[in-house]
């Protein structure tokens, strides 16, 4: 820096205490208080350097209390210089821990020679990092440490490539720490989801069901008892499915695209699955659907409805819950979402008492998984 400029911002007693300090309990309380001045200061480049050298003097520090001190309190910091946050990661644990599950500075090629000679707690530190690039994830398959993949995989910043799926599958399949994990993901390929049927724990085929949308043929099978521990809510399918067309006709191969099933779907809100299975039974585009499912007057709905085939006793039901649909905005935000559902329900319920009592009894029991996004959001 200029010395005197950095002596300005920190004060001599913060410098004597960092170089001079009789215990390492001084050394890293002045380390901390150096630490977040630093990071908080709008320096110049030339204090920003002399800033660097002093973070270098402290990484040097002989006391392992020292150099955590600086480790936790730049951890997140962009202003940690790369090759003090790279001295970091390669000290011990206690020391890199903070750095590689947190700084923004490591770039992949530290990350890289981190591992390769890591033990296991810094490759689980770098597979829960906010974003791994396939090369690292890769990386860290060759580890084979199950642990580390198992945080992976539950990662969505760690990013699986065709190939990386791949070799979990062939290395890790018979690993149900590994397996599980991949459902805590957002979003996984469909070949994927399959892949993991046959491998996944009871409970975590409950959650990939409840999670991720299914091969529509899959989905049914499973339903119809193909793998009896599994129960699976092809309502939940319907909202889930990325091609609600091709979902809807195996439904309907299979017979189950069931009268019942599209009032359920319609009260929890799954509309573009309704538009395509009544396209479907009455044998229009679901272009022609959608505009007769949405038309404005009271003759489409009933158009296209008629044409279904469906029962007349329930198109009361169906009508309701389509008039208060239109009266609301849908939310993008799963608490909104669970606000959403329970809102069409009750209000279509009020508004039409004849709902048959199974699918009344089945949409109140839905209204229970709605509780734990509420309570999140609130």
């Amino acid at each position: 820096m200029s010395v005197v400029a950095l002596r300005n911002r920190l004060t001599q007693e913060d410098i004597r205490r960092l170089v001079k300090g009789e215990t390492e309990e001084v050394r890293a309380t002045a380390a901390q208080k150096i630490c977040r001045r630093m990071d908080a200061a709008n320096l110049t480049d030339a204090e920003r350097d002399a800033a660097g050298g002093i973070l270098s003097l402290i990484a040097r520090d002989a006391a392992e209390l020292v150099r955590r001190a600086l480790a936790v309190t730049l951890k997140n910091s962009p202003n940690l210089p790369r090759e003090v946050a790279l001295k970091l990661a390669l000290d011990v644990e206690a020391v890199a821990l903070p750095v590689l599950e947190n700084s923004p500075v490591l770039d992949d090629e530290d990350l890289l020679r981190v591992l390769e000679h890591a033990g296991s707690e810094k490759r689980c530190a770098v597979a829960g990092r906010d974003r791994v690039a396939p090369i690292v994830v890769h990386e860290l398959l060759d580890s084979r440490d199950e642990k580390a993949v198992g945080i992976a995989a539950a990662n969505d910043g760690a990013q699986f490539d065709d190939a990386a799926y791949q070799r979990a599958f062939a290395d890790f399949c018979e690993s149900p720490q590994v397996m599980d994990a991949f459902v805590a993901r957002s979003q996984l390929p469909l070949d994927v989801t399959e892949k993991l049927i046959s491998h996944i724990s009871d409970t975590a085929l409950q959650r990939l069901v409840k999670r991720h949308a299914l091969p529509p043929q899959l989905a049914v099978e499973i339903a119809e008892g193909a793998r009896e521990r599994a129960t699976l809510d092809l309502v939940d399918q319907a909202g889930l499915a990325h091609d609600p067309m091709h979902f809807v006709q195996q439904l309907r191969l299979n017979a189950r695209l069931t009268p019942s099933l599209i009032l359920r779907a319609l009260l929890r809100g799954h509309v573009a699955f309704v538009e395509h299975a009544f396209a479907e039974l009455a044998g229009v585009s679901h272009a022609k659907a959608w505009l007769l499912v949405h038309d404005a007057g009271p003759l489409g709905l009933r158009a296209v409805y008629d044409r279904t085939g469906m029962p007349s006793r329930i198109y009361p039901a169906v009508r309701a819950a389509f008039d208060v649909l239109h009266s609301m905005e849908v939310p993008h935000d799963e608490p909104g979402r669970a606000r959403f559902r329970r809102a069409l329900a009750e209000r279509a319920i009020t508004r039409f008492q004849g709902i048959p009592e199974e699918d009344l009894d089945y949409i109140l029991s839905r209204f229970d998984e709605d509780v734990e996004p509420l309570a999140k959001a609130g």
